[in-house]
């Protein structure tokens, strides 16, 4: 097995059934989480922006002599996606100084939004979808996490009446 399979399909993640996104998906959540709270979010931004490379890599090496192809093993487009998602509120804990780490609901949040957006696809995530190539495998995810974050900082900002 070469490096560029064993990386695109998350070190074994994308072989387990079923649905191996949200396998992906909570095995980067758990990955990120541990990172976030040993190392620091500027740590989670240095590996998100490395997943991102090595997934723009791993599917470019995979999926180049297979247009149209999106196999559901490959996974590290979920990781580099959950990921970004999981960054908006360990980086605004981080930011803010509070030494509490990241609560519960915020990385509950994350997994869940990243997923309703991977799934429901709305607007440009489906647009990236709809691409049949590897760039499209990596950017509807990636795009999946920005909207994630985005929702989670929203409810977040509603939940303590930021945003009221």
């Amino acid at each position: 097995m070469t490096l560029a399979r064993l990386t695109s399909i998350g070190f074994g993640l994308g072989l387990l059934r079923p649905a191996p996104g949200t396998w992906g998906s909570a095995g980067a959540l758990a990955v990120g989480l541990i990172i976030d709270r040993y190392l620091g979010a500027p740590v989670l931004a240095v590996a998100t922006v490395a997943a991102i490379l090595a997934g723009f890599w791993s599917c470019h090496a995979e999926l180049r002599d297979r247009p149209g192809a999106d196999p559901s093993e490959i996974v590290i487009d979920e990781v580099a996606g959950q990921w970004i998602a999981l960054l908006f509120p360990a980086v605004a804990f981080w930011w803010r100084g509070w030494d509490d780490w990241m609560p519960y609901p915020g990385w509950v949040a994350a997994f869940v939004f990243f997923r309703l957006f991977d799934i429901w696809k709305p607007w440009i995530i489906g647009r990236a979808d709809r691409r049949s190539d590897w760039m499209g495998v990596m950017l509807d995810d990636l795009l999946a996490g920005l909207f994630a974050g985005v929702a989670v900082v929203i409810a977040a900002g509603v939940a303590h009446g930021f945003l009221m």
